[in-house]
């Protein structure tokens, strides 16, 4: 199954999360906040198949997280997640680095679901190691 990194400042929504996704077989690493991410994947070499952020978080926030994550792992794949409909809007301006936002709240079989079909349509030439692969024609 997939390697999972999930950023979320709420206790009951990280347990959620992280729990629905375990059941499902992922290995998964769930953490407070942007900034304890950012470390996870520095330690890991961004070798994620999918970081799961919440946007708002108290010291780095899951757009800031996007920004820094995609400057050193270009292919990694990333999902936003917020409750708050102005957050999903400026997210939306992160289109070339994200996968998109997922809307909070939601049940253990949409978030089950959603990671699925996000895992099975990640971005083209994304490796493991979390660097992007080159394609040539």
């Amino acid at each position: 199954m997939a390697k999972l990194l999930i950023a979320e400042d709420d206790h009951g929504v990280r347990l959620l999360v992280e729990r629905a996704l375990r059941l499902e077989g992922h290995e998964v690493i769930a953490v407070e906040d942007g900034e304890i991410a950012l470390e996870v994947l520095v330690e890991h070499d961004g070798a994620f198949d999918l970081v799961l952020s919440d946007i708002r978080m108290p010291a780095m926030t899951g757009i800031e997280l996007a920004h820094a994550a995609a400057a050193r792992w270009p292919g990694l794949p990333i999902q936003l997640m917020t409750g708050y409909a102005e957050q999903k809007e400026a997210a939306e301006d992160l289109a070339a680095i994200i996968l998109g936002v997922i809307e909070k709240p939601f049940s253990i079989a949409e978030i089950r679901r959603h990671v699925g079909r996000v895992l099975a349509t990640a971005r083209p030439g994304h490796r493991r190691d979390g660097r992007a692969e080159r394609f040539c024609a």
